[in-house]
């Protein structure tokens, strides 16, 4: 690869800014990545290039045509409307597995505040009046409305074994738990990780039906909604507990509510205080605390920021939860970044206007995820105004990014 300063002399290339709009607090180990006279950052800038985004909800605001990439410090992406965005070409990234142990900690924690009646008793315990003649007493007769049992020797079900879900087996495997786990979708480096003694579930309903235990760690998305309902709850054993630190639409409140009423179901822990399950005696809900950790913040900030510079300055992409993850090692100081839809004989039509426009192909990658597409493309002299405007000018190509080395980059 050719010496960046060097490069960029070679290439004449000067560049402003890029301009990020932060709409959340950000770690600032994060922030600081996007270093200054590179990147400008502020929560008021104007046609921005990038969104930086944690939980604001993204559905109602008007995004510019400026931004090129949106970055979630997180892993759901439900408060960006990513299928508006793909449909401009501009990648949507998350930070997948950044926050995982911390998930992981706070569902050993709704199990623990279940099988030991924790809610209630903390309750008891915030009624007591301290200037009682006879406090000893009310406690040790109001104790044993709160005796539980120890998750020694019960049952795990896990529904979804992605990074959370490989780090919840293995802590509940050390505590002498048996663990059964369900994922249809299982990636590879998640099978390895995943611990040997995890036994095999063939469905939902499988691990509902075996399981003291039920935690779920799907995405929100159509085949998940409602994942656990009225029809399959009723598989669960009696007094099982389920966990949802997942997403809020994953579980059916109407269903949880009539298996609890029923006395089928013995505990629902979340982390999504609906108004439909407040104050329920067998509920626990929290506040929305998955991830709410200095290290978990700190981790997802730092990845995504990470992936949003190489993007932003060399198109490379990981953790798109909308494009496919290219990356190609820079051989040329004219780097042209296209996405398009996944359509027959986009890469000809872009190597023909190439041609046409008198510039070397030194190397090109093209990879593509469903209907999209996205192409990298070295080129051995500068790429101006004019091939630019036919590139986009091809049926199909959604947007067209001109990335040449600067002295910054």
């Amino acid at each position: 690869m050719a010496d960046s300063a060097s490069a960029a002399q070679a290439a004449g290339a000067t560049a402003s800014p890029f301009r990020v709009l932060v709409l959340n607090q950000i770690s600032g180990n994060g922030l600081q990545r996007l270093t200054a006279g590179r990147y400008l950052t502020g929560k008021d800038l104007a046609q921005p290039d990038a969104i930086l985004v944690r939980s604001a909800d993204m559905h109602g605001i008007e995004i510019a045509s400026s931004v090129k990439a949106i970055a979630r410090a997180g892993a759901g992406t439900n408060n960006i409307p990513v299928k508006a965005m793909s449909a401009r070409g501009v990648p949507v990234f998350n930070a997948p597995g950044a926050n995982a142990n911390a998930v992981k900690e706070l569902v050993l924690a709704g199990m623990l505040l279940a099988a030991r009646n924790l809610a209630p008793a903390l309750a008891f315990v915030a009624a007591l009046d301290p200037a009682a003649p006879q406090l000893d007493k009310a406690v040790e007769n109001g104790k044993k409305d709160f005796a539980g049992f120890e998750l020694a020797g019960q049952t795990l079900g896990i529904v979804g074994l992605g990074k959370v879900g490989c780090l919840v087996a293995d802590a509940a495997i050390k505590l002498g738990m048996n663990v059964l786990g369900y994922d249809p979708e299982i990636t590879v480096d998640a099978a390895w990780s995943l611990p040997a003694q995890v036994k095999k579930a063939a469905s939902v309903g499988d691990v509902l039906k075996n399981a003291n235990f039920v935690t779920l760690h799907v995405p929100l998305v159509d085949a998940t909604r409602d994942l656990v309902n009225e029809q399959n709850v009723a598989l669960m054993r009696p007094g099982a507990v389920l966990l949802n630190f997942s997403r809020e639409g994953v579980v059916s409140d109407k269903a949880v509510l009539a298996a609890l009423d029923a006395g089928r179901l013995g505990w629902y822990v979340c982390d999504f205080p609906d108004a439909r399950i407040l104050r329920h005696p067998k509920i626990v809900a929290l506040p929305h605390l998955g991830a709410s950790t200095r290290e978990a913040e700190e981790n997802c900030a730092v990845m995504v920021v990470d992936q949003l510079r190489d993007y932003l300055e060399h198109g490379d992409i990981a953790n798109a939860v909308n494009f496919p993850s290219v990356a190609m090692a820079r051989e040329s100081a004219y780097r042209v970044a296209i996405a398009n839809a996944n359509v027959p004989n986009m890469l000809g039509q872009i190597s023909t206007a190439m041609a046409h426009a008198g510039l070397n192909i030194h190397n090109m990658v093209n990879k593509s995820r469903g209907d999209m597409a996205y192409t990298l493309v070295d080129v051995d002299s500068p790429a101006g105004d004019a091939v630019m405007a036919a590139l986009r000018a091809i049926d199909g190509v959604l947007a067209v990014r001109y990335l040449p080395l600067t002295a910054t980059a």
